[in-house]
C-alpha cells in the first residue's frame, strides 16, 4: 500500500473501487471490470446487498448445493448448504441416502437456554452487594418489560438472573448472568438490548442504595454482552441399525467396519490434535447450512469448541458404541440458531433455503444443523477406515485442477476417463496435461 486513505467510508462505490484498483493493481481497468462482473443486474438486489455491511464493492459467490434424502424424524428433507470445500456436499448427500434405508437420523432438542451477562466491578464488601443483590432482583427484571414485551408474547424471555462473584479470579470483578429463551429468533439484538437495561438500572439502584457506603455506590459497569457459550442450548442427533445393516459395497465386513469406526471415534474423544481434525469435518456440514439459512457461523464455531474443551482437553463432539449388536453414533451439540430477523427475512436465497427446509422453527432447524454435521462426520470416517479419504476427495478436487489449468472439454474428457481406473493428485492431474500438450 503506497497511501493512506482519509474518510474511505464517505466515499461513493464508484470511488471506492477507483481508489481500491488504481492503489493496488498494475492493470486498475482489469480490477474494476472484475469487481463489478459479480454485481447483480437487478438494481435493487444490488442495492439489498449493498447494505447488508460497510464499504461494499462488489458481491463474493460461494456455491450453494443441496443434499437431499435425508430422513429426519421420519420426515424427508433436501437440505440447502453453501461452501467452497470439494466433496463436502457430495459425501453429506451419500450419508444421507446410507441411513434413509437404515432407518434414517433421530434428532432431538435437550434445551434452548441462551445466555448474557453484565460484566461489573464494585469495591466493596461482597455480602452488601449480594443483599442489594436479592433487594433488587425483581426491579432489575420489571426494567426491562418494554423490551421483553413481544417476546413473553411469544413464550420467550428472561428466564433467570444472579449475581456471581468472579473476585477470586479477577478483582473487584462481578457479573450478572441472565439467562433467554428467545424462541425463533436467535436473539443477540435483543439480549444485548436486556442486558444494557439491567446495567443501566443496577447502577441508578446501587446510587440510591442507602447500605452502600459512596464508594460501594459506584458501580462500573465495564460491558453487557451476550455470550456464544451456549451449553444449555443443545441438540442431539444420532443414527442406529444392527451391526450387519452396515454392509455395503465398500463394507464387506460390516463387524470388523464397525469396530474401526468406533475406535477413530475413541482416538478422537481422547487425542486433541486428531479431535481438531474430527470436529472440523463435523462444522463442514453445520457451517454449510449455518451459511444457506442465514445465521451466524463464526458464533457457532466459537461455542462449539469451547462446548469440545468443556471439561478440561479439546475432545470429539460425536460418540459411537456396538452393544448388544447394535451399531450407534451420536453427537449432542450446542446451537443457537434463528429462522426469523437478520438477514432470514432480507436475503432472498436464505428464504429460499428456509423455504426448501419447509419454514422450519428455530428448534428443528437445530435439528436438521446437527444432523447434517453428524453425517459429515460418518462421512468422513466412512472413507477414512475403509478406502482413505483423499480417493473420493481428490475425484471432487479433479474439476478444481482442471479449471486452474483451463482444460478443453477434449482434454476433461481423456484425463476423466484415466482417473477412473487410476488415483487422482494433483501431480499426476498436471502430468497428464501437460503430456496431452505436447
Amino acid at each position: 500500500m503506497n497511501n493512506a486513505v482519509a474518510g474511505f467510508s464517505k466515499l461513493s462505490k464508484e470511488e471506492k473501487i477507483n481508489w481500491i484498483a488504481n492503489e493496488y493493481f498494475s492493470n486498475p481497468t482489469e480490477a474494476i471490470t472484475t469487481i463489478k462482473q459479480y454485481w447483480n443486474s437487478d438494481v435493487k438486489l444490488q442495492q439489498l446487498h449493498d447494505e447488508f455491511i460497510e464499504n461494499t464493492i462488489t458481491n463474493f459467490y460461494l456455491p450453494m448445493g443441496i443434499a437431499p434424502n435425508f430422513l429426519i424424524n421420519g420426515k424427508y428433507y433436501s437440505v440447502p448448504m453453501v461452501i467452497e470445500e470439494s466433496s463436502v456436499v457430495a459425501a453429506a448427500a451419500k450419508s444421507a441416502k446410507f441411513w434413509s434405508t437404515r432407518g434414517g437420523f433421530k434428532a432431538t432438542v435437550l434445551n434452548t437456554e441462551k445466555i448474557g451477562q453484565v460484566h461489573f466491578l464494585f469495591k466493596g464488601d461482597a455480602a452488601k452487594l449480594q443483599a442489594f443483590f436479592n433487594t433488587v432482583k425483581p426491579t432489575l427484571i420489571d426494567s426491562t418489560e418494554s423490551i421483553t414485551k413481544n417476546m413473553q408474547k411469544r413464550g420467550g424471555g428472561i428466564l433467570g438472573l444472579e449475581l456471581k462473584d468472579k473476585t477470586a479470579e479477577l478483582e473487584n470483578y462481578y457479573q450478572l448472568h441472565a439467562t433467554f429463551e428467545t424462541k425463533d429468533s436467535m436473539g443477540a439484538n435483543f439480549i444485548n438490548s436486556c442486558l444494557e437495561q439491567l446495567a443501566k438500572t443496577l447502577k441508578e439502584a446501587a446510587q440510591n442504595h442507602s447500605a452502600f457506603s459512596e464508594a460501594e455506590k459506584n458501580i462500573t459497569v465495564v460491558m453487557s454482552i451476550l455470550s456464544n457459550y451456549v451449553p444449555n442450548c443443545i441438540v442431539r442427533a444420532e443414527v442406529s441399525c444392527e451391526v450387519s445393516a452396515l454392509a455395503e459395497k465398500k463394507i464387506e465386513n460390516p463387524q470388523e467396519f464397525a469396530e474401526k469406526f468406533v475406535q477413530a471415534v475413541r482416538i478422537a474423544e481422547i487425542e486433541p490434535f486428531r479431535a481438531v481434525t474430527h470436529n472440523k469435518g463435523i462444522m463442514n456440514g453445520i457451517d454449510a447450512v449455518v451459511l444457506a439459512t442465514g445465521n451466524d457461523f463464526r458464533a457457532v464455531e466459537a461455542g462449539v469448541h469451547a462446548y469440545a474443551s468443556r471439561n478440561g482437553q479439546y475432545s470429539s463432539l460425536s460418540h459411537a458404541q456396538i452393544e448388544n449388536g447394535i451399531f450407534t453414533f451420536w453427537m449432542e451439540i450446542p446451537l443457537a440458531l434463528g429462522t426469523v430477523g437478520g438477514l432470514t427475512s432480507l436475503h432472498p436465497l436464505v428464504k429460499m433455503a428456509l423455504e426448501i427446509l419447509g419454514k422450519p422453527s428455530a428448534q428443528e432447524l437445530m435439528q436438521l444443523v446437527a444432523v447434517t454435521g453428524l453425517a459429515q462426520n460418518f462421512a468422513a470416517l466412512r472413507s477414512l477406515t475403509t478406502t482413505g479419504i483423499q480417493e473420493g476427495h481428490m475425484k471432487m478436487h479433479l474439476n478444481n485442477i482442471l479449471n486452474q489449468f483451463e482444460a478443453t472439454s477434449e482434454e476433461r474428457k481423456t484425463i476423466v476417463k484415466h482417473f477412473e481406473k487410476n488415483t487422482v493428485t494433483h501431480s499426476a492431474v498436471v502430468a497428464l496435461i501437460e503430456n496431452l500438450r505436447k
